[in-house]
């Protein structure tokens, strides 16, 4: 029972950090069940669950708030929406789950540690760029269960397409379609529920709440978001080292 309560304050936790972002939190998710020793076929439909409410919450707050731009999103939710669907119907088995899992938490943890300046002049979307860029985030997040705003983020930043908050607000909305279409396409193959969700999503939504303020606000201080990439690389690690 303390371990479950554990797992529920780390949940909470990884919602308030991410969502201080504009994300909604699946990395983070992923690392605190693989700490725990969940299973891999309890993971990816558990976080994609939880990242519907938690991206939602974030991306209502933003989009209120003026954050958001429908000309960067929509190519990018086009192209990744069909993707995120094949890739959520796909069932690895657990040890291949679990590479792919880990791979993607580490490659996850490296957006927390590299600084990409968001003070430079925006330049204007190129639509041939955010279709393949959309197909390719939508997949990886179908398959492994990331929502895909932990990549996107970062890129949207190094190609100047968008400031600090216009980008937590199109990384939520990203995180929200993608994990939809991800859900639905593994609904389709294996129709069951995590047990405890409603736990899980209570803890996140109650993050998030947090959170949310803080992404309209103020952003979350750079100490903790290293923190945070700490976790996902031991996460990370473990994963590999028991697939």
């Amino acid at each position: 029972m303390e371990y479950f309560v554990l797992l529920l304050l780390m949940i909470c936790v990884m919602a308030m950090l991410y969502s201080s972002v504009g994300h909604g939190g699946a990395s983070g998710y992923l690392a605190a069940m693989a700490l725990f020793g969940l299973a891999p076929d309890t993971m990816k439909p558990a976080v994609l669950i939880m990242n519907l409410f938690v991206a939602s919450l974030v991306l209502a707050r933003l989009y209120r708030a003026d954050y958001f731009s429908w000309q960067i999103f929509l190519p990018l939710a086009v192209a990744s929406m069909p993707m995120a669907f094949w890739g959520g119907s796909l069932m690895p088995d657990d040890s291949t789950f679990q590479y792919i899992v880990g791979t993607a938490l580490l490659l996850a943890s490296l957006s927390f540690f590299i600084r990409i300046s968001h003070e430079r002049e925006c330049v204007e979307p190129k639509f041939l760029v955010s279709l393949p860029l959309g197909g390719v985030l939508g997949f990886v997040s179908g398959l492994s269960g990331v929502g895909g705003g932990i990549y996107l983020s970062p890129l949207l930043l190094w190609l100047r397409w968008t400031k600090m908050r216009t980008n937590a607000a199109i990384a939520a909305a990203f995180i929200l379609v993608n994990s939809a279409a991800g859900l639905a396409g593994h609904m389709m193959t294996v129709n069951a529920w995590p047990s405890d969700i409603g736990w899980y999503v209570v803890a996140a939504l109650m993050g998030a709440v947090v959170g949310a303020e803080f992404a309209v606000r103020r952003l979350a201080p750079v100490v903790l978001r290293q923190l945070l990439g700490i976790v996902l690389v031991i996460a990370g690690v473990k994963m590999l080292l028991t697939a």
